[in-house]
């Protein structure tokens, strides 16, 4: 089976500490059973690091890889996705937009590989089959913007395009990001730190190349098809105009703003830090990701005050709330202020927020004081003591060092009953929803294998009361309790679908926006039309949604091998005991092990100790897999 479109058929394989690089064919085999992207990499990080291998050592592999869809003229394509050992020591993967995804492939490559540790600082050059080791001794210690701006300086060419780190990948900060079109960023999960114990400062990549469909009238008519449905559905207009910030106040009204470090899910200042301050007020233009009809980024610029003439895109929703509410700051202009600092010393918003949160309670609860931060009083909304965090935590400078490690191994080493306030999942920090509030998040944060996650899953059905699509994709069987927010039943098993279909598009490469979650007008049967039209490879949905469960499993089977089970697949104490204070969800906790339960059930896993059953892994395809993990007893039943 050989691809007719969608794949350049070629992978990078790249030796750091040799300095050598080879181009190998792409895998008829990985292609049938993986799709892409995502998929790829898991196939790719299972047969090739494991539990001996250390995050940040020579022997972890960094993959930057494109999907069948990227470079095409989809809507909402223009995605990468990174994948490594995280620094968390779980499956690490992080997609972002932008443009370098689609130039990776006009490069000609579908996949980047990248193993071993320079000697010195370097970054990697891809010029179609150009590929040079570059020394990046000079952007060592520069930001993510310098570093992209003195990047094309040197070659001449604005069009280039660039992933880097920052200071705090370089520094090994756990949660060190990757930033592309100096606003785009592959953040969770510390890869941008894997990429800086590589020494390896960015890659760099120029493509003249072309992206071919292999039934250029089937892609036509669907594409005019999509356009036309995204275009007549209700939300969209929305997207277009506001993002992601269009959810701070809907998300507000339902409890579900994390507020102080999550001891409430009511923010009492949202309106002033929500998508229409900053759409009226400092908005310039649209802005947009490769080939993305939504244009859902607003550049924005402010004009007065502290911040004048700094400009950028728009904080996202998660940013807002990390560097906003969980902190107790309800100021806009310092939020964006905040962001693009986290964007420069590329660090992951999210845990960067979430680590400043914690120490604030910390510093609420008594447990933590001026003797312990060096004099820097962390009240809630003290922004000059964020500011402040912000970069000594990329530099890891007097208390910043701390909080460098993520609260969870923050916890640990401040004590005095630290952990309890720490919002994490497997050492990940929690994004910007309170599963109190909306049941179907709560088992998404618990389950997700890269740790507190809600792009994993996805279910965001419930978010909106979203009941006719329910009704549609699932049955009818299932309403009112899958539609209704609060209440647990059934939440498993929209977690186990959306999390399947996620997988999908993190293997296609299309973004939650432009017709898939958000709004959601494609599912199963369309996206198997468009990548019957794209590659040439004809499948049936049932087959197609198989090679998705089959990627979900092995990223799975990756953390059982690390050690992971049930027992990790825990939200903190503050979901599960203590009831929500304020709000239309007050009084509710997490009903976490009911939902873990029927999650497990309707995947085919083992209950008790979350552990995949080994008919289950042969079921998909994955005999090998299940062969390994026999040997070192981690299926159900056996030693571990």
């Amino acid at each position: 089976m050989i691809p007719k479109g969608g794949y350049t058929n070629r992978i990078l394989r790249i030796d750091l500490s040799k300095k050598k690089e080879k181009i190998v064919p792409l895998n008829k085999d990985l292609v049938r059973k993986y799709v892409g992207g995502v998929g790829f990499c898991a196939k790719i990080l299972w047969d090739e690091t494991g539990p001996e291998t250390d995050p940040l050592g020579p022997g972890n592999k960094l993959i930057f890889a494109t999907g069948p869809l990227t470079g095409t003229i989809w809507p909402a394509s223009g995605r990468f996705v990174v994948v490594a050992k995280s620094p968390l020591n779980v499956f690490g993967r992080s997609v972002a937009g932008g443009h370098f995804g689609p130039e990776l492939k006009f490069a000609g490559y579908d996949m980047v590989v990248i193993e071993g540790r320079a000697n010195k600082p370097v970054y990697l050059w891809i010029n179609d089959d150009q590929v040079e080791f570059k020394n990046a001794t000079h952007l060592w210690g520069k930001s993510t913007w310098e570093a992209d701006e003195i990047i094309k300086g040197d070659h001449g060419d604005k069009n280039i395009q660039v992933a880097s780190i920052g200071q705090a990948g370089e520094n090994l900060v756990k949660f060190g990001s990757i930033i592309t079109s100096r606003f785009r960023a592959a953040a969770r999960g510390g890869l941008g730190t894997v990429m800086g114990a590589k020494k390896l400062k960015a890659v760099a990549v120029r493509g003249s190349k072309s992206v071919t469909v292999s039934n250029p009238k089937k892609f036509s008519r669907l594409l005019k098809n999509i356009k036309e449905k995204i275009e007549k559905d209700p939300f969209t207009q929305s997207i277009k105009k506001y993002g992601t910030t269009s959810l701070v106040e809907p998300m507000n009204e339902i409890g579900r703003f994390p507020t102080r470090n999550f001891q409430t899910g009511v923010f009492p200042m949202a309106k002033k830090i929500s998508g229409d301050v900053y759409v009226k007020k400092y908005k310039i233009r649209d802005d947009a990701c490769f080939s993305c009809s939504m244009a859902c980024k607003n550049f924005l610029k402010i004009k007065s005050g502290p911040y004048a003439g700094l400009c950028g895109d728009h904080a996202e929703y998660e940013s807002i709330n990390s560097l906003g509410a969980r902190c107790g700051v309800d100021d806009p202009e310092f939020i964006l202020f905040a962001n693009w600092l986290c964007d420069q010393y590329g660090l992951d918003t999210i845990s960067t927020g979430g680590a400043i949160s914690f120490a604030m309670e910390l510093w609420e609860k008594g447990i933590i004081s001026k003797k312990d931060t060096g004099g820097i009083d962390f009240s809630w909304g003290n922004k000059k003591t964020i500011s402040q965090m912000i970069q000594k935590i990329a530099w890891k400078e007097g208390f910043g060092k701390i909080l460098a490690e993520g609260t969870k191994n923050a916890a640990a080493i401040i004590g005095k009953n630290a952990d309890r306030y720490a919002m994490h999942v497997k050492g990940l920090e929690l994004p910007a929803q309170d599963g109190r509030a909306q049941k179907s998040m709560a088992i998404a944060h618990a389950a997700a294998v890269r740790g507190a996650d809600h792009l994993t899953h996805c279910t965001f059905y419930d978010e909106m009361g979203f009941d006719k699509i329910i009704k549609m994709r699932f049955g009818k069987r299932y309403l009112p309790q899958m539609v209704d927010r609060l209440a647990f039943k059934y939440k498993g098993i929209m977690a186990k679908e959306c999390e399947d279909f996620a997988s999908m598009l993190n293997s296609l490469l299309l973004c939650v926006t432009g017709g898939t979650f958000w709004p959601p007008v494609l599912w199963w049967r369309e996206l198997n039309d468009l990548y019957d039209a794209v590659t040439g490879i004809r499948t049936d949905v049932k087959k197609f949604k198989k090679n998705a469960e089959r990627t979900v499993n092995l990223t799975r089977a990756y953390n059982i091998r690390l050690g992971l089970a049930r027992k990790d697949d825990t939200l903190p104490e503050r979901f599960l005991k203590e009831p929500a204070p304020d709000g239309p969800c007050k009084g509710q906790v997490v009903e976490q092990e009911i939902m873990l339960d029927e999650y497990y059930t309707k995947r085919g896993w083992d209950i008790r100790t979350g552990l995949i059953p080994k008919k289950k892994l042969e079921e998909l395809g994955l005999k090998d897999v299940a062969s390994e993990l026999k040997r070192s007893g981690k299926l159900p039943g056996g030693r571990a």
